[in-house]
């Protein structure tokens, strides 16, 4: 069985069974959400443009803000079989892109992206193998549902192994800004 290559658009959310590649490109100030069920071998991704939804508009696409993606993406994973109890996930991006003179951090979609995932993340109470936020590079985040691995790839750094979320401990998360 050959492994199915999924890009994971702006505010799409994705999800199937292993074999498969999940891939978020050119993640400035946007996050890509890893979650993944060892037990099932079920997984998906979802690619976070901003860090709430709008009040006044209808949320036609939910995986687009990271107050909706994460609740979406679990439903999701759930409708094929995956038990939010075992899931195990990993998240990088949330770039500072821009400056704007003095470090305010509301005008800092990477910053308050990562810290609308994280809140998202511990309100589910789920466990994380792997986090890589800030900074001001790009990156891109590839997750591999036959291996576990999630890796990441800059333009500046190379690739590189962030986690794999099928050795859930083996790697603690961590936090770059």
């Amino acid at each position: 069985m050959t492994a199915t290559q999924t890009l994971v658009g702006i505010g799409d959310i994705c999800v199937h069974r292993a074999p498969g590649v999940f891939t978020c490109l050119g993640l400035g100030s946007c996050i890509g959400i890893v979650a993944y069920d060892p037990h099932s071998g079920i997984g998906g991704m979802a690619h976070v443009m901003l860090p709430e939804v709008f009040q006044d508009r209808p949320i036609e696409r939910p995986g687009k803000f990271a107050d909706t993606a994460l609740p979406a993406l679990i439903e999701k994973l759930e409708d094929l079989g995956a038990e939010r109890a075992r899931l195990v996930l990993a998240y990088a991006g949330g770039a500072r892109i821009f400056r704007f003179g003095a470090a305010d951090s509301r005008l800092d979609v990477g910053y308050r992206n990562g810290q609308a995932v994280a809140l998202s993340v511990s309100r589910f109470g789920l466990r994380v193998a792997g986090i890589d936020l800030g900074g001001t590079d790009g990156r891109s985040i590839s997750f591999c549902l036959a291996s576990g691995e999630v890796r990441l790839r800059t333009i500046a750094g190379g690739e590189r192994l962030l986690c794999n979320v099928k050795q859930v401990g083996a790697k603690h998360a961590f936090i770059v800004d």
